[in-house]
């Protein structure tokens, strides 16, 4: 019988008995030797070097020991092979690194169904809970170890059916509903590659080979796709998360995926009330007047939600605002009808600032001149094109501007900017604004990438709109038209909770 079977299949059989018997066992009871938790931590943690990793040094010795003694007796046998060797230590490692993933692999119906499995092999749950006691769990993979030798802890296996189930996760306070920009920023995720998320995005070598790939992933997102986590955060006690819904930027321009994106926005919004999710925010595209009138759509349809749906624009027009010296008596606005540009106009000539508004209708220029009061809408100007902006130095850009327009502004000009995306750096003689965005309060913990082009620490104006919205507990939505006498309030609270702009 053993004659029909290939080396590697009897290599495999020695490796895997021995394993079973002699090494496993020893790391077993090696823990056991020491009377009290404390020694055997002092055992293990002894060290004269420096150390990193999993392990110290003593445990990665004992590791070799326990990894290679079946090894060494499949030699011995007669029975090893390459494919053995490389094998046995892949399947080891994979073992011990599931059990510190924090991830569970394993449903707890399937050990429901097969209740013998459950002392055949270890999960994460169960790992973790020998770092959390200190005097259970000590098997190196098999749990029936334990219960021969009465070390398994009585946790092991609700614990593990609590957080399989998804029972245990905790429930976001503040979720902030993002897109996808392109191809090149969905190599920016965390789960492809964790030291490039936490520098800003930039264009690199490595990612030139792999955008055919990325773009296929983009048409299988768009045909299967659903909203799905990226990254978090913790404030103030708070878990904030970034979710994301999986279409790019230019599929927000195409009138048939009008409803496709609003359906996994509005999917998005009821499931994070179902959750008990208290403020979510709209990112960018997201809240596209011509979308979804920026998030009316959906507050309207839904009007018995209780998670606070917010723009975040409030805050976006506060921080361009305040970005504004306090000398300038003239400004030249484009994008002058959208959400931001009429909130922007309209607080700007209260403050007597001539405000010229780029646009080519008189109607809609006119409906935001009466908005107004009486006194203050002569400072309120219709302009048709950028020549009359030739002798004003500062531009609020929400609408993109060619090279021929942007050479319209007289040299010194700054460009504020809140359109998307940037406008390009076409004047050395001028100086660019970056998109609003605000630093987070110091206090954030477990911040490890970064949003998009910026550096760790700043969002979007938008997010932190959102975060201020949680941050205040304050019960509207904040959707459609910007309220104007808002926007000091809002900047007010985000100084009050520690935002500072960039």
């Amino acid at each position: 019988m053993w004659g029909s079977q290939s080396p590697c299949s009897i290599g495999c059989i020695g490796a895997s008995t021995q394993a079973i018997s002699s090494p496993t066992t020893t790391h077993y009871t090696i823990p056991l030797w020491c009377p009290s938790p404390s020694q055997l931590c002092g055992l293990l943690s002894f060290s004269p070097f420096g150390q990193a990793g999993l392990g110290t040094p003593l445990e990665h010795l004992m590791l070799c020991v326990v990894m290679g003694a079946p090894l060494l007796g499949a030699f011995l046998m007669g029975s090893g092979s390459v494919c053995l060797m490389y094998g046995y230590i892949l399947v080891f490692d994979s073992l011990r690194c599931m059990g510190y993933s924090n991830v569970e692999v394993f449903s707890h119906g399937l050990f429901e169904a097969l209740p013998f499995l459950r002392y055949l092999i270890y999960t994460p749950t169960y790992h973790s809970l020998h770092h959390i006691e200190k005097t259970s769990n000590f098997c190196l993979f098999m749990p029936i170890f334990d219960v021969f030798g009465r070390t398994l802890s009585s946790k092991s296996w609700e614990l593990q059916k609590e957080i399989s189930s998804g029972k245990s996760k905790q429930v976001p306070d503040f979720v902030f509903l993002a897109h996808v920009i392109d191809v090149k920023s969905s190599m920016h995720a965390p789960f492809i590659s964790r030291s490039a998320s936490s520098e800003p995005l930039v264009t690199k070598l490595f990612m030139l080979p792999l955008w055919p790939v990325f773009f296929l992933i983009m048409l299988l997102m768009w045909a299967w796709s659903k909203t799905f986590l990226v990254t978090f955060y913790n404030l103030r006690g708070r878990l904030h998360q970034t979710w994301v819904v999986p279409r790019y930027g230019f599929q927000y321009f195409l009138p048939p995926a009008k409803n496709g994106i609003n359906d996994q926005i509005e999917l998005a919004i009821l499931r994070a009330d179902k959750m008990g999710v208290k403020v979510l925010s709209l990112a960018a595209l997201n809240k596209n007047e011509a979308l979804n009138g920026g998030g009316t759509l959906f507050v309207n349809k839904h009007p018995n939600l209780k998670v606070r749906v917010v723009h975040g624009n409030t805050l976006t027009a506060a921080v361009i605002l305040n970005k504004i010296p306090k000398d300038v008596t003239e400004v030249f606005l484009t994008g002058a009808t959208s959400k931001l540009g009429r909130a922007i106009a309209l607080y700007l000539c209260r403050k007597k600032i001539r405000v010229l508004m780029l646009t080519l209708s008189p109607e809609r220029f006119l409906k935001i001149q009466k908005e107004a009061s009486p006194e203050c809408q002569h400072y309120l100007v219709q302009v048709t094109k950028c020549e009359a902006a030739q002798n004003c130095k500062t531009w609020i850009v929400g609408k993109w501007l060619s090279a021929r327009e942007q050479r319209c502004a007289p040299s010194g000009t700054h460009f504020h900017q809140f359109v998307v995306p940037p406008i390009i750096n076409f004047r050395k003689d001028c100086t660019y604004g970056k998109l609003a965005a605000m630093r987070l309060p110091q206090d954030v913990q477990g911040l490890g990438t970064c949003e998009h082009a910026m550096e760790r620490g700043v969002v979007h104006a938008c997010h932190s709109g959102g975060v201020v919205h949680c941050l205040e507990g304050w019960s509207h939505h904040e959707v459609g038209a910007i309220d104007v006498d808002q926007i000091d309030v809002v900047w007010r609270a985000a100084m009050k909770h520690g935002l500072t702009p960039v």
